[in-house]
């Protein structure tokens, strides 16, 4: 799979941009602020309908304009589809495929596949939880893309029955309240929740051994690296990926927490309190690893994406590396141009041409002034 065209309108700092794309690995070149990211960040928002960088929509619509656009050329097993994606503030994300609306914007989720490594994904490794699940239901909505709809119905569930706590708490603590609503919000959050469980449980077993196999090739044999899902229900969970079993358990535990959300207002258990924990060696890399090695890492967690949507997809996703090798020494540099060169398309970019590696020499852009030309 490749990108083969990216035309943007009114996306961030670009009026207009459009590039035909290669094949191999192709370079951005240009000084911070001049509009390298904003290229990478339309790549990954064909892919996702989402930024990496911003969580609403109106910082990627370009000051002064009504609504931003973004077409893209993807190229998959020789045959070639058009995407096009039109953003404005307040309403949803207006898609076509192939010139053909789309009833639901997230039905284009699977026809780019895209691994996006940027200076956020530190974030990953040393920030909260909410970094760690949000890049771990990313990375399974690009395996399947059905999971969206889940993810959405569990977060959907758990607004209403936060609301319900905070609004109705009160009452049914004085015991004048119906708890039959509480309940009905009970059987959404463990019916919902328990597939999204399970669909974490397993991607977690099959992550971690690609993110230590990755990170050894990144760092030239630190580590172990390793990987493993904290559950608000506690390590009994660990090694059920059956939904069956976790509903029964997340309704328990509902239950059981009940007087305690009562008190506080808020659900205090389900897949939004986990936590995916990141170690090296025996100790979690929050609060230990050093800047190099949390850098390392967070390269590894992406390449282990890569490798795993490869493998299960069975093409090459687009490979992008924004801003990577300047935060690298010369080894590590060389050993992650070796790692990513083979990759069908690999798009990078960098400051200064020096720090991009011999081995990824391909087709390379100067980005100045949100203006892009070959080199």
């Amino acid at each position: 799979m490749h990108l083969a065209l990216l035309e943007l309108t009114d996306f961030r700092s670009y009026e207009h941009a459009e590039l035909e794309l290669e094949p191999g690995p192709t370079t951005f070149i240009g000084r911070n602020g001049q509009g390298k990211t904003n290229l990478m960040e339309a790549v990954g928002y064909v892919a996702t309908l989402g930024s990496h960088r911003v969580a609403a929509d109106a910082p990627l619509i370009r000051l002064g304009a009504e609504r931003a656009v973004i077409r893209a050329g993807i190229v998959r097993d020789d045959r070639r589809v058009l995407v096009q994606i039109e953003m404005a503030p307040g309403r949803a994300d207006r898609v076509r495929v192939n010139r053909n609306p789309l009833a639901r914007p997230r039905d284009v989720l699977g026809a780019l596949q895209c691994v996006l490594f940027a200076p956020e994904d530190l974030a990953v490794v040393k920030g909260d939880p909410a970094e760690r699940r949000g890049f771990l239901d990313e990375l399974l909505v690009a395996l399947t893309p059905r999971l969206a709809a889940v993810r959405a119905d569990y977060e959907r569930a758990l607004k209403q029955r936060n609301a319900l706590l905070k609004t109705a708490g009160p009452a049914i603590r004085a015991g004048r309240g119906d708890q039959g609503t509480l309940e009905v919000w009970d059987a959404h959050m463990a019916r919902h929740g328990a597939e999204l469980l399970a669909a974490r449980l397993a991607l977690v077993a099959a992550l971690a051994p690609l993110v230590d196999k990755t990170y050894q090739a990144v760092s030239a044999g630190d580590g172990p690296a390793g990987l493993a899902y904290r559950s608000s229900l506690g390590p009994d969970v660990e090694g059920v990926t059956e939904r069956g079993p976790l509903e029964a358990a997340l309704l328990g535990a509902l239950v059981e927490a009940r007087p305690r959300e009562l008190d506080r207002g808020v659900s205090l258990i389900g897949p939004h309190r986990d936590d995916l924990v990141i170690s090296l060696g025996p100790l979690p890399t929050r609060g230990y690893a050093s800047h190099g090695e949390s850098w390392s890492l967070a390269l590894a967690l992406r390449l282990a994406a890569y490798e795993l949507l490869r493998s299960t997809v069975g093409t090459d996703p687009v490979l992008i590396l924004d801003d990577v090798f300047a935060e690298l020494d010369a080894g590590r540099r060389a050993r992650l141009a070796a790692v990513v060169a083979p990759a069908e398309q690999v798009l990078v970019t960098a400051a200064v041409d020096a720090d991009v590696p011999s081995e990824l020499a391909g087709v390379r852009y100067e980005v100045r002034d949100g203006r892009v030309g070959r080199i």
